[in-house]
């Protein structure tokens, strides 16, 4: 179950993760000089939040302390924080409704969403779970990613193949870029819910064995999702390029379909 204990380290954690990246000179602060370290002190952001320097402290230390809104918001503007951050941040205070705990995965999406899915033709599209298992896909989808239906089930799991699958990683020209986002992604759906889904056997294994996994998880980035043109190098066919979407079915919202439309090529690629 993830406790209020872990909610508050998640949140001292995301605090403190968002200070040390926020330059001085965004808050009309002084840029870093060589005796100080890139991002503001603990004091600065207390200052300019309105609250005492001790008691930011102990929030971002993880005590058992009760922010109000109001602190969180001004916290938000001190530090810059997106409205998918600032959202983040209130639900681990608990001003959101919390999730249930995760139920378990079921290894196959429902019938119904299959046949969905194997109604997009032309257009590959699969589905994932609260933990980002792969649980369905369509024949477009499977010869986009053959290794969907090769891997074995405990390893199909999105997050897995993207940092350990070296065909996803000569897949995606923007590897670099696109796996991150996917963490911040992963963490900002999680919210308050995090605890149970970084004790997943597949988060533990990256956090273990994935250098490039383990330094985004680190970073707390959050970022909600935001359908956008995506590039693939295929083996075979070539440049792909799709418009990314994603949608969850009414009577299953914790499951969500992926579908990839395809697209014309960004005004960059067809000028070269």
């Amino acid at each position: 179950m993830n406790t209020a204990a872990e909610r508050r380290a998640e949140l001292g954690s995301f605090l403190r993760a968002r200070r040390a990246h926020l330059d001085p000179t965004a808050v009309g602060l002084p840029p870093a000089g060589p005796r100080r370290r890139g991002g503001l002190r603990r004091e600065e952001v207390a200052t300019l939040s309105g609250v005492s320097a001790t008691w930011y402290t102990w929030l971002e230390q993880g005590r058992d302390i009760q922010p109000s809104r109001q602190v969180l918001d001004a916290l938000a503007r001190t530090l810059r924080l997106t409205a998918t951050e600032h959202a983040y941040v209130l639900s681990l205070a608990g001003y959101t409704q919390l999730p249930t705990a995760a139920e378990p995965v079921d290894p196959a999406a429902p019938g119904h969403v299959q046949r969905l899915l194997d109604a997009l033709a032309g257009c590959p599209a699969y589905t994932i779970a609260p933990d980002w298992t792969i649980t369905g896909w369509n024949a477009a989808y499977a010869a986009l990613y053959p290794n969907a239906a090769a891997v074995a089930p405990s390893e199909r799991n999105l997050l897995w193949l993207v940092f350990t699958d070296p065909y996803v990683r000569d897949l995606l020209p923007d590897w670099e870029t696109t796996s991150g986002r996917f963490v911040a992604e992963f963490r900002a759906e999680a919210g308050p819910r995090l605890g149970d889904l970084a004790r997943s056997p597949v988060v533990q294994r990256l956090l273990r064995t994935s250098e490039p996994f383990r330094d985004a998880w680190q970073d707390h980035h959050i970022e909600g999702f935001a359908s956008r043109l995506r590039t693939f190098h295929h083996p075979v066919q070539g440049v792909l390029h799709y418009e990314h979407h994603r949608l969850a079915p009414a009577d299953h919202p914790d499951l969500h379909v992926v579908i990839y439309t395809p697209a014309a090529p960004p005004p960059e690629a067809a000028a070269s």
